[in-house]
């Protein structure tokens, strides 16, 4: 059946609007509250026991860099608004101002939960003999050892600054991290304000030689206090202080400006001098060092908070990094799909002969890179085309499409400078790839291209076949190793001439018609996703089963929430796994008691997006319709972002993404987390049946690429009877 261009019936859950207005606003949770909530679930798995002590650290610096990000985008956008008066209404009826006091308690009451969790950890590595130290407890050996390094690389890479009536507070970067002192020159008897900004290429910590004790490190604030009179020598230190600024970083593009390239370079410089959003002080910077930092950063509006513990939370990252296996995970290798070994490494061969679809990160992102190597180098191939979202700073993707070019090979590559926080990253490909001959594109100005889709075209005999990749993550090989994410290979005419129509659109600005299997936004993804919906309504009112299971990382589309409840009312049940934001508020009586929500953390960072509708048949089945995609179901992804959704037909991956991947999701109950009706999320327990969905996919081949080789080798029956909590 064709998947093209659906007309929403507009009728459809019509009896159920009054109701659902009779619920009002209410029935919407915040966006905002419902993203920290999701940043308490990464905070929680800092105090997982059953996680090794710097895998939980690990998840404190992720925690610290998510609300980092948050600042620096959503609430910054929130307090722009509220500066401007622009009273712009939240999908849960809530003003700017309302956002933002809310917003103010629940961030300082994570941060505070994120103190504490690091006091807790760093006594908790010291008996595991990795101690983060103060500079009181050097040993004579370490410190003599530190002063050579302070004098070879701190020394001259910092720079002091007074700060006077004469000389102003200098400019802070975004995240800049400083400290500030109050000193007395000795001779002179002058006093002097001084200021001391870190660089960003110091490390924060620094690891000292070891002794056979174990492993120790120390903060650079700290280096730099024990070294203070080699910086500042005939001064004596009156007082002192630290401080971190977060600004405004979220990227404004004019509708006007003719070259985008030349445009986003402007842009990234005036983000490092955005508005500041959040100013970080020591609890122990005195009241005078205070004034100064806030009155020469000009930070009125912005939110200041007070610690007595670790500024910039993110940086224990490096710390993380030391080499320290026995307090990690244990590594792990992802397998290589076995059915492409089986033809000798050959791609193509084994994608002709049937669809794959590979489980990242159990399977290795290698195949992707192996895919587009392949097609580099085989003289066959005459054309490549790929949108590239996020590619990394170590990216063998971007080497193999300007290998392609260099072999004189037609070579298209949609480069997306609009990805937030990659935008300079992406710039630099582009002029790689422009130098080695690739006609490279950057899309809309007011659209993201966001879906991830490949195509390569090849010469067999008289013929040209199309391959195409349809990746539910980035082509990004760091991220590939933590995101849980589908890659689906297809030698289909069809997916082929659907890829071509996008690239056209994205190109060329020629909107898709005719499609015949994939349905893109911002044309027709939510009208389609909502005749989805309508179905299954229509298959509970005729007595038929009906259900919805659907992965993603956030639901926030009203209408998309609003079409749910229409169809809870209506008796159909819908299983959600909706890994951040959920705007949609279950288990509510009369509105959405057929509806159950969950979230998933644990180590690996659950990305996929997949979407599955019963079609008239009791779940799972193999006439249910399953789609992976790009797109979350969010306004931005369906009206401003060029995303993809495609149906799995083969009977293989279907079996696959239906029977193992989406069914695992749902049973997994020990790194799960249930969203209750009044917004909080309660973590599942396993009880007697435990199921850890990411260790079960780490031990157990996948179905569609396993090949003849594993064909003997049974894996595990999945059944939602497993489901614990």
């Amino acid at each position: 059946m064709s998947e093209a261009d659906p007309q929403v019936d507009e009728t459809a859950g019509a009896d159920a609007a009054a109701r659902l207005e009779g619920f009002g606003p209410d029935r919407f949770f915040n966006r905002e509250t419902s993203w920290l909530a999701f940043n308490r679930r990464v905070l929680e798995e800092a105090a997982n026991p059953a996680h090794p002590l710097l895998e939980r650290l690990r998840f404190l610096a992720i925690a610290g860099s998510n609300l980092d990000e948050f600042f620096m985008v959503r609430v910054a956008g929130l307090k722009g608004q509220q500066l401007q008066g622009i009273e712009e209404y939240s999908i849960d009826g809530r003003t700017p101002g309302q956002q933002l006091e809310e917003i103010a308690g629940a961030a300082d009451a994570l941060t505070a939960a994120a103190q504490a969790l690091w006091v807790d950890l760093r006594a908790q590595l010291e008996a595991a003999g990795l101690d983060v130290i103060h500079r009181g407890e050097l040993t004579p050996e370490e410190r003599d050892y530190l002063a050579q390094r302070f004098d070879a690389e701190i020394l001259p890479v910092v720079t002091p600054q007074v700060v006077d009536g004469v000389n102003p507070f200098p400019f802070v970067a975004n995240a800049g991290f400083g400290l500030i002192f109050d000193l007395h020159d000795r001779k002179t008897g002058e006093e002097l304000v001084e200021l001391l900004m870190i660089p960003p290429s110091l490390p924060r910590f620094m690891e000292l030689p070891g002794n056979g004790a174990g492993t120790r490190v120390i903060a650079i604030e700290s280096v730099i206090r024990e070294f203070f009179g080699r910086l500042f020598p005939g001064f004596e230190k009156r007082a002192a202080g630290a401080f971190r600024v977060l600004r405004d970083s979220d990227i404004e593009i004019e509708e006007e400006a003719e070259d985008l390239v030349l445009t986003f370079r402007s842009a990234i410089k005036r983000r490092r001098r955005g508005r500041i959003i959040r100013l970080e002080l020591a609890a122990d910077t005195p009241d005078g060092l205070e004034d100064v930092v806030r009155e020469g950063l000009g930070a009125h509006n912005a939110l200041i908070v007070e610690t007595s513990g670790m500024i910039g939370m993110a940086d224990l990252a490096q710390v993380v990094e030391v080499d320290r296996p026995d307090l990690k995970f244990e590594p792990y290798n992802p397998r290589f799909p076995e059915r492409i070994k089986e033809y000798g490494g050959d791609c193509f061969a084994a994608i002709r002969a049937k669809d794959i679809v590979v489980h990242h990160p159990y399977e290795a992102f290698d195949v992707v890179v192996s895919f587009l190597r392949q097609a580099a180098q085989d003289p066959d191939v005459v054309a490549i085309k790929m949108a590239l979202y996020r590619a990394g700073k170590q990216s063998e993707i971007i080497e193999a499409l300007a290998t392609a070019a260099e072999a004189g090979k037609s070579v298209t590559a949609v480069v997306e400078l609009k990805a937030r926080f990659d935008e300079e990253q992406n710039l630099l490909w582009a002029a790689r790839l422009e130098r080695a001959g690739v006609q490279v594109v950057y899309g809309f100005f007011e659209w993201k291209t966001h879906a991830k889709v490949a195509m390569v075209v090849r010469r067999e005999g008289e013929k040209m076949r199309t391959y195409t990749h349809w990746g539910t993550g980035n082509y990004h090989p760091v991220t590939s190793r933590i995101y849980t994410d589908l890659s689906f290979f297809t030698a289909s005419t069809r997916a082929a001439r659907d890829a071509a129509k996008m690239f056209n659109l994205v190109t060329g600005f020629v909107r898709p018609r005719g499609l015949e299997l994939a349905t893109f936004s911002p044309a027709g993804l939510r009208a389609r996703i909502l005749k989805l919906i309508d179905r299954e309504i229509e298959h509970a009112q005729a007595g038929r089963p009906a259900a919805i299971w659907a992965k993603m990382n956030q639901l926030v589309d009203r209408e998309v929430i609003d079409r749910l409840y229409a169809a809870s009312m209506a008796g159909v049940s819908i299983e959600l796994v909706v890994r951040g934001i959920c705007c949609l508020r279950p288990g509510v009586e009369g509105l959405s008691e057929n509806i159950r929500v969950k979230s998933i953390v644990g180590r690996f960072l659950e990305h996929s997006r997949i979407f599955v509708f019963a079609n008239g048949e009791r779940l799972p089945h193999d006439k249910a319709r399953v789609y992976i995609s790009s797109a979350d179901w969010m306004p931005r992804n369906f009206d401003r972002r060029v995303e993809y959704m495609l149906p799995l037909e083969n009977p293989t991956v279907h079996a696959q993404v239906l029977e193992q991947v989406m069914i695992a999701n749902l049973i997994d109950n020990e790194q799960s987390w249930v969203l209750r009706e009044d917004g909080e999320y309660e973590r599942l327990q396993p009880g007697k049946r435990r199921f850890n969905c990411h260790h079960y996919f780490m031990n157990n081949p996948s179905l569609s690429g396993r090949g003849a080789a594993l064909a003997g080798k049974k894996i595990p029956k999945l059944k939602l009877t497993q489901r614990g909590g």
